[in-house]
């Protein structure tokens, strides 16, 4: 009798709930993606092909960012730093469309987008060793206690960054929720081969480098906070 195969299905953290998309969204996602956006492949990237950099542009710092909403602030830190290379991973289809129209708008030759999920994207096209920073910015909380399994950071994950990591390079985190604050800095605390940058158990201000968001400036107006973490990649 043939063994049964079993599959387990992986917990997401993210649900696909997308609104319509507008005319502008849906031309950018027709004619810009071919040219900026970067279809899930089952091999590793060549960054310097990606990106067209030649030696000895090749140090060009690599930067990639999970879940980047609207796009507003990626592709600020894109415009903002064109000597740097990054790659914006995100779900939610209208978000893609927003900010390759914003790619579109500043002439940014220094960013790539890709429409998929972070995890498998990140085990499948992202080499070893390859990237200077990871960014997570106001990833979905999951508030609600039995959801907090899927909440993103989680020490399976953390290791899947390690690896992605360049020695030396970061994860940084931010949330507007103290208790995924909280939840984060437990799993990273807890995860092998970090170190955090502020010091143990300790948050950071926000680096000039992370645009300050309307969402933010709203959030601050009603005296809500906003934790930074970023942890070092040492072994």
């Amino acid at each position: 009798m043939p063994e049964e195969k079993t599959f387990i299905r992986r917990i997401r953290s993210f649900v696909k709930r997308e609104g319509r998309l507008t005319a502008g969204q849906e031309r950018a996602l027709n004619e810009l993606f071919p040219r900026y956006g970067l279809p899930l492949q089952d091999t590793p990237l060549d960054l310097d092909d990606t990106f067209q950099r030649t030696a000895p542009e090749s140090n060009t710092p690599r930067i990639l960012e999970i879940g980047f909403g609207n796009g507003t602030s990626l592709s600020e830190m894109a415009a903002n730093n064109p000597d740097q290379d990054y790659i914006g991973i995100e779900v939610h289809r209208p978000g893609v469309g927003n900010l390759l129209l914003q790619v579109e708008k500043l002439g940014l030759t220094n960013l790539r987008v890709i429409n998929d999920d972070g995890v498998e994207v990140l085990k499948q096209m992202i080499a070893d060793n390859s990237l200077d920073a990871i960014y997570l910015f106001f990833a979905d909380p999951w508030h609600k206690k039995r959801h907090h399994k899927r909440r993103i950071v989680q020490k399976e994950f953390v290791q899947l960054l390690r690896k992605k990591l360049k020695p030396g390079g970061v994860f940084h985190m931010a949330t507007d929720w103290q208790h995924y604050a909280q939840h984060m800095m437990s799993v990273m605390n807890e995860s092998e081969g970090f170190e955090n940058t502020a010091g143990k158990d300790q948050y950071l201000p926000r680096p000039d480098y992370r645009p300050l968001t309307k969402f933010e400036q709203r959030g601050q107006r009603l005296g809500h906070a906003v934790w930074d973490l970023i942890f070092k990649k040492v072994a």
